[in-house]
């Protein structure tokens, strides 16, 4: 492993497709130097990735992508949020940083110590955070220079056990979890997502969906929804593999992208 690891891929749709699949959550690399500020043993750390990385989502999104009539984009993050948190903001703004996890992680999904608190964030948010958001922000735009809308699906998975981290984890904990945002999840996008999915709950035990700060509260075009599937509907817990439930939930996610994507 070196440090010259693509940080993320941009994996083109159909040129009519407004959708793209957000997978920020799915990778456990790390390059050396990143790896060299954590904190962890090397079995601590690989207990650390089982638990915080949303195991198999990248897969879940390719085999959805493939089985869609109309293929969506696919942004997907190819290191792990160790490393960066591409979904947190990188300032004051970020509730999580209560617990050790803003856009820099200082604590372990138990609290345990990860990083030094007197980290200093910058580097890491320079070399990797704001590459990130700009990279997902001309994505979106490309979207909607070509067909004049965006619809970002961002696709998690959670622990079927609420972890120490959790701020909000003590709601119901269903199969799959809606995210939504007030100002960019419109009712179309959200009754899509309960008829493609079957049992689902809104904003519990995770609320929100991601959109590029660009947009985020002013361009009604822009899309959002946050797909966060319990993990023992698809794999066997922490970090475990995929089992057949995999290809179910990747069907369901190919319809919704489908019913959005005209």
């Amino acid at each position: 492993m070196t440090d010259d690891l693509r940080s993320f891929d941009v994996l083109p749709g159909a040129g009519h497709s407004p959708v793209i699949l957000h997978v920020p959550h799915s990778a456990r690399e790390i390059p050396p130097s990143v790896r060299a500020g954590i904190a962890l043993g090397d079995d601590e750390l690989a207990r650390e990735l089982d638990h915080i990385t949303d195991a198999h989502t990248a897969q879940i999104a390719e085999a959805a992508a493939g089985a869609a009539g109309v293929v969506p984009w696919r942004f997907v993050n190819r290191l792990s949020r160790l490393v960066v948190d591409p979904e947190r903001f990188p300032d004051e703004r970020e509730e999580m940083r209560v617990v050790g996890m803003g856009a820099v992680y200082t604590r372990t999904t138990h609290g345990a110590v990860l990083r030094s608190e007197d980290i200093e964030a910058g580097p890491l948010v320079q070399r990797y955070f704001l590459p990130y958001a700009r990279a997902m922000t001309r994505a979106v735009a490309d979207r909607l220079a070509a067909t004049g809308r965006a619809v970002i699906i961002d696709v998690h998975s959670y622990p079927r056990a609420r972890l120490p981290y959790e701020l909000h984890g003590e709601g119901p904990r269903p199969p799959v979890c809606l995210g939504t945002d007030s100002f960019h999840t419109p009712p179309g996008l959200l009754d899509a997502a309960r008829q493609a999915f079957g049992e689902t709950e809104l904003d519990s035990p995770f609320s929100g969906a991601y959109v590029p700060l660009e947009f985020h509260g002013s361009d009604p075009r822009v899309e959002a929804l946050m797909v966060e599937i319990r993990r023992d509907t698809y794999m066997t817990e922490p970090g475990g593999p995929a089992g057949p439930g995999l290809e179910r939930l990747a069907a369901a996610l190919a319809r919704l992208v489908d019913a959005v994507s005209g």
